[in-house]
This record gives C-alpha cells, sequence and structure tokens, in this order.
C-alpha cells in the first residue's frame, strides 16, 4: 500500500512545496529570496507561505531523503563550534568524511561526554555512512571519553582509530 501524500488538500501542488523547501533548507536563503526564485520561476508564493511549508514539512523530507543519500568513505573528521540561536549560545557538533561531504550534525546545549556520546551514535546510526576506520577529532578531551564507551560494546571495531589533531580537522571546520 502506498504512503499517502504529504501534500494532500493543499492549495498548491506538492512539487512546488517539493521545490521550495529544500531551497530553503540547502542553500543559505531567507524565505524571501525563496519567494523571489519562485516568482522568477512563475510560481507566486508569499514568503510566510514558505515559512509554514518549512515549519511543517522539513522533517518529513528529510526522513524520505535519508535512505537516498550517497554513502560515504570510512575517514570522519569531527568537529563542534558555538552558535546562537534565540540568544542561547549552542554547540553545534558537525561531522564530514574526508572529501568534506557532510554526514550529520547536532545541536546540544553542553559540550561534554554525554553530548559527544549522543553525536557519536546518531552518526553511526544514520543509514548512509560506513563504520568509520579512523575518526579525526578536535582537542576535545570529551570525544575520547565518548569513544571509549564505543569499543567495548562492538559498536565500533578494535580497529578503528581516535586520532585527536586539530590540524587534520580543516575539511570540517571550514565547512561551518
Amino acid at each position: 500500500m502506498d504512503t499517502p501524500s504529504p501534500f494532500k488538500w493543499r492549495h498548491v501542488e506538492g512539487d512546488v512545496i517539493r521545490l521550495c523547501v529544500p531551497w530553503y533548507l540547502r542553500y543559505a536563503l531567507s524565505y524571501r529570496d525563496v519567494e523571489e526564485l519562485a516568482l522568477e520561476r512563475g510560481l507566486s508564493v508569499d514568503h510566510t507561505t514558505v515559512f509554514r511549508w518549512v515549519q511543517r514539512y522539513a522533517r518529513e523530507l528529510d526522513r524520505r531523503c535519508r535512505p537516498q543519500l550517497k554513502a560515504t568513505n570510512d575517514s570522519s573528521r569531527i568537529d563542534e563550534t558555538y552558535i546562537k540561536i534565540n540568544k542561547h549560545w549552542c554547540d553545534l557538533y558537525r561531522t564530514v568524511d574526508s572529501t568534506g561531504a557532510t554526514l550529520d550534525f547536532m545541536l546540544s546545549a553542553t559540550r561534554d561526554a554525554d553530548a559527544a556520546e549522543r553525536f557519536f551514535r546518531k552518526v553511526l546510526q544514520a543509514p548512509h555512512t560506513l563504520t568509520p576506520r579512523v575518526i579525526t577529532v578536535g582537542k576535545n578531551a570529551a570525544y575520547s571519553l565518548a569513544f571509549d564507551t564505543f569499543q567495548p560494546d562492538g559498536t565500533l571495531p578494535e580497529t578503528c582509530l581516535l586520532r585527536p589533531c586539530q590540524y587534520l580537522n580543516h575539511v570540517a571546520e571550514q565547512d561551518h
């Protein structure tokens, strides 16, 4: 049985929503920029409508596109940075492979071993990632604590290496 379309009972075609929402999510565009791009293609869409579409369909589109993501290689580079969201500072964890393809990201209120462990678990459970051969991280001590919890339980193989080196992480740092 086919899953019902999430765009049922909308005033516009689902193709318009599938066009505008990824534009906003993938590129650094504002809602008004997406409105302007749609207008250039002959589509009359208001920026507040694009905002509502992003709020309603972003999670569903992400869930549907995850299985089709291209497989990555077995060398991961993890980095974290601070960003301000609604006047609160959060940690943005990001991981990329050695070619610069983004594997995953996570926002966390804290930068500790629990947050690093949650992020490792999230990346390792993603269907498009391979079990890493080597993981390059910065000098944050929380990574080694999180890494040590995964090898004894068999989540990571014994041959997987944790490489704490701040200079090899430039691919991840340039991707922020």
